[in-house]
């Protein structure tokens, strides 16, 4: 008896993932806006945050009934942050600014899990850069100003609730401008 119960309860769980409606469909167009926490570059004693973590993306879907309701995104990603270690020797004050910018394309698959929540997961390639320079009274024969750059690749799980046809808030974690970021999304 145990089993029938158990047996009925997980169909009837099945079937009810399978009939949330999607939220996210082809030729749907959304804009995240988000303010990360949990740095993906500097943190520690004497670094503040000059400017937080902040991202934009957008994304159009693309495919419908990928898995009988799922759909697929395509859309961009970019993010910025700056921070800053200053510290004061002998009066003076010295320390680094450093900076962080993303860009990428980002695919995404969509599947509806519960009535108004957007979940999802994707793939995000691009190019990172990073900089440094040094500021305050510093040795004229030394400075210190250096900037790379390459190719990254993040993977990224999220989910949008949505309070409104058109407007949701927004938390995805993964790699990107930061680990874990909040926001809001706007359906256009």
């Amino acid at each position: 008896m145990k089993k029938l119960l158990l047996g009925v309860f997980a169909m009837g769980l099945t079937f009810a993932l399978f009939a949330q409606e999607p939220t996210f469909q082809k030729g749907d167009k959304v804009l995240n806006l988000g303010l990360g926490l949990g740095s993906t570059l500097y943190s520690g004693t004497g670094y503040t945050s000059s400017v937080p973590p902040v991202s934009a993306s957008f994304e159009i879907g693309v495919k419908d009934d990928v898995l009988e309701v799922g759909s697929i995104g395509l859309g961009g990603y970019i993010g910025y942050a700056a921070w800053e270690w200053k510290t004061e020797w002998f009066g003076d004050t010295w320390g680094y600014k450093y900076t962080d910018f993303i860009l990428g394309v980002r695919g995404t698959f969509h599947y509806p899990l519960l009535d108004k929540l957007d979940t999802y997961t994707g793939l995000m390639i691009g190019y990172e850069s990073v900089s440094a320079k040094e500021f305050g009274t510093v040795n004229p024969l030394f400075s210190y100003n250096v900037s790379t750059g390459g190719g990254i690749w993040s993977w990224y799980a999220g989910g949008r609730y949505y309070f409104s046809d058109k407007f949701a808030g927004m938390l995805e974690l993964g790699y990107g401008i930061a680990y874990l970021n909040l926001g809001v999304a706007l359906k256009l």
